[in-house]
């Protein structure tokens, strides 16, 4: 009787809402990203908040110059990088080759958005070792100059 019970309290609209949306893009995600990919997408959203964070504190401490306008500006660029990995997915089927370019494409996204989130850490004031902060010492520059460019801007 406990089990009926349990049935009815999980059959409710939002839970089929919920599995009906799962259905639809289950397959979507698979059609575009290959199956038994998750962990390295995974890793890559997971870069690409940490970069989000780390770029936020970055601005807010050292530069003061953040401005919604300049974050939703970023959204698109997010999508990109999501979309190139589904991309080079596609373009792996097409040419009958097993993963070479998804997993390409996808680590030089994870190492391009590794330098951004660490010289980022870095002008946060955040604990970076010497020798991370030495690997991205061109990324740092870089966004120092972008960040008085834009002071200049104002």
């Amino acid at each position: 009787m406990k089990f009926l019970q349990t049935l009815v309290n999980a059959a409710t609209p939002v839970n089929g809402w919920a599995g009906t949306a799962g259905a639809i893009v289950s397959p979507v995600f698979h059609y575009l990203y290959g199956s038994g990919r998750m962990d390295i997408l995974v890793v890559l959203l997971f870069c690409i908040s940490l970069d989000w964070v780390t770029g936020i504190q970055a601005v807010k401490k050292q530069d003061k110059t953040y401005s919604s306008e300049y974050g939703l500006s970023r959204i698109p660029r997010t999508f990109f990088f999501l979309a190139l990995p589904a991309l080079a997915n596609l373009l792996d089927r097409v040419m009958a080759t097993p993963g070479f370019l998804f997993y390409g494409v996808t680590f030089g996204l994870i190492y391009h958005t590794w330098n951004s989130l660490a010289a980022n850490a870095h002008r946060a004031g955040w604990p970076v070792p010497k020798a991370i902060s030495n690997l991205v010492e061109s990324e740092i520059k870089a966004k120092t100059e972008r960040a008085m460019k834009q002071k200049e801007g104002k």
